[in-house]
Parts: structure tokens; sequence; C-alpha cells
């Protein structure tokens, strides 16, 4: 029996409420208030008149639209992680979970998916989704319903969707990436509880400045800020040089280059997996999930 997709019908059913608030609260809440409150953007009314005006409030409310509703859920899923070790041992239920027919690889593997995969990757659709719509009472208000319906949407269109498709793309290669940094948390709050995340920033931050001493200066805390950025630039601006062209163009002919500049992006963002700083991050991992499975494999006795 396949248990790896119960696994994570596990956690749907245990967080499904809070994400659906999660989703839907800020969505509700941005459109209500779009909708009855006053709206003050300072521009010229030359500019309010020009065509381009209602290109780019869809374009901010579309893109602010989906980078919102993807920070909100990835902190959220974030969080949750930290403490997926012990989760089950505060009300004693983890001698029940493991005791089902179901490997300890597979029962940490599937909320880790869950979390940092498929509840961001969700929270993308969703997010663009909701960006339609708060495009489209932000228009109307400041330009009017028709402004809405004439926008170039044979050019948005392609372009959210190309934005929601490198997000999409880009984040097994951004958990790859902070994967050494999210294992450490979540094996040092198995370990310490509670005082798991301050623990380990207190031995990183005495550690790095001990190793500084024969690595060099700054070693330890620029390779984990090398690890963050690239982490980030596997999800969007990778490719900075062309971002800094593009956005140099007006929005109406920025649209059109939108998908051709995403896919250079994300081939940049591949490249840069072939080097000895990724070869280590997932190494490390590795050895972190081990140490995972481990803790887990001595059962409840693992959490006194």
């Amino acid at each position: 029996m396949n248990t790896f997709p119960t696994l994570i019908r596990r956690e749907w059913m245990q967080h499904r409420f809070g994400w659906t608030l999660l989703a839907l609260v800020p969505l509700a809440i941005a459109l209500f208030g779009l909708a009855v409150g006053n709206i003050d953007i300072e521009f010229d009314t030359a500019e309010r008149a020009g065509s381009g005006f209602p290109t780019m409030l869809a374009m901010l409310a579309m893109g602010g639209g989906t980078v919102a509703t993807f920070v909100i859920l990835s902190a959220t899923s974030l969080i949750l992680i930290t403490g997926l070790a012990r989760r089950d041992h505060g009300d004693r239920s983890v001698e029940f979970w493991l005791s089902l027919p179901t490997s300890h690889s597979a029962s940490l593997a599937a909320p880790l998916v869950t979390h940092l995969l498929l509840v961001p990757a969700a929270a993308l659709v969703v997010g663009l989704a909701g960006g339609w719509l708060v495009s489209a009472v932000l228009v109307t208000r400041l330009s009017g319903f028709g402004a809405w319906l004439s926008l170039p949407w044979g050019d948005l269109v392609p372009a959210g969707l190309a934005l929601v498709l490198r997000g999409l793309v880009g984040l097994p290669l951004a958990v790859m990436w902070a994967a050494p940094l999210l294992l450490a948390v979540v094996l040092a709050n198995a370990y310490l509880k509670r005082w798991g995340l301050p623990a380990l920033l207190l031995a990183l931050t005495l550690g790095g400045l001990l190793l500084d001493r024969w690595l060099g200066q700054g070693a330890v805390f620029d390779t984990v800020g090398a690890i963050l950025r690239h982490a980030g630039q596997s999800l969007l601006g990778a490719d900075q040089q062309a971002l800094q062209a593009e956005s140099q163009q007006l929005p109406a002919e920025s649209l059109r280059l939108v998908p051709a500049w995403l896919f250079k992006d994300f081939i940049v963002a591949l490249k840069a997996l072939a080097s000895p700083l990724f070869a280590g991050c997932v190494l490390t991992s590795a050895v972190l999930f081990a140490l995972l499975l481990d803790w887990r494999q001595r059962g409840a006795s693992a959490a006194n």
C-alpha cells in the first residue's frame, strides 16, 4: 500500500481550516477595503488618464496578490515544520503514529513535502486568482470597469501564468538550497524542544566566530548568506542584469518580455546548482535527515 499520499492527506485534514483562512481572509479584507475605502495614489491627472495606468494597476494587483499569499502561507509552513519532530509528543499520540505501518522516512518526508512544496505551490495559484479579483476592484475604482475590460489581457494572462510557473519550478530548487538550515532547526527542536532555535542560533554565532580564525573573516556567515540568497534567487531574480534592463521598460512593453525573461531567469537558477556549495547543501541535508530518522526510530523515549 502506498501510504505517502495518505500521510499528505493527513496534513491537509489537520491544517486545512487554517490554510483556508490564511488564503481567503487577507483577500477578503483587501477586496472590502478597496471597495469601500479611499484610494489615494500620487499620480498626476495626465498620468491617470494615460492608457498605461490601468495596466500598471492590474500588474501591481496581480503581482502583489500572488506574492502576499505566497509569503503568508510559506511563513506559516516554516513555523509549523520547526516543531515537526515533536508535534505528536504533546498529547502522547506519538505511540499511535509510531504503531502505524508506515516507514520513518515517509512519516518525516510527507509533512516536509506538504509544507515546503505543496502549500507554497497552492499559494501561488490561489494568490494569482485573488490578484485578478483585486485588479478588477482596483482598476474599476480608479479608471472604471470599462478600463479593466479593455486591459491587454493577451499580455497580462501569459505574464501572470509565467510568473506562477516560474515559482512552481523554482520551489524545489529553493527548498534544496535551504534544506540544511531548515532541517537543522527541526533537529535542534527535536532534541532541545523550545530552546532548539535559540541554541542553534547561539551555536551558529559562536561557532562562526571561532571558525573565522581558520576559514577567514566572515566565512561562515557569508556561506549562510549565500545559501539564503541562492534560495531566494531560485524562486525569482537569478538573472539580475535582465531584471534591471526590464525594469526600465514601460509597463505595457515589459509585459511582453516577462515570459521570456522568466525562462532565462530559471536557466540561470539551474546553472547555479553546478557549484560546490549546492553539493554541500545536499550532503548536509542528507546527514541531518538521517539524524532525524534516528531520533524518530528511537520512539517516544527520544523525547525524554
